[in-house]
């Protein structure tokens, strides 16, 4: 599982989404699956092997799928109401 493939079935409910037109599947990958290294749209810094994080997937284009820091994630899905949202367990 380390190269994060997005099957669009998480399984363990891991997928949240709207049913709006700008929708996006949001997975939290864990530290210990971490390891590559990836560039976070929002900030522009580092999400670094090791490092948890959120990989974004959008409904309407998955090939543009982006891994994102948690926090940044965060930030921006509360301004965007019509985003994905992550549900709590």
């Amino acid at each position: 599982m380390p190269d994060h493939a997005w099957t669009g079935d998480a399984g363990a409910g891991d997928a949240w989404a709207d049913d709006e037109a700008d929708a996006a599947d949001v997975r939290h990958v864990q530290p210990y699956d971490a390891v590559k290294t990836y560039r976070c749209p929002e900030c522009d810094h580092e999400i670094r092997p090791g490092e948890g994080h959120e990989v974004v997937v959008p409904r309407a284009d998955p090939e543009a799928r982006r891994h994102w820091h948690s926090g940044c994630w965060r930030r921006v899905s509360a301004r965007n109401t019509g985003g994905a949202r992550r549900k709590r367990r």
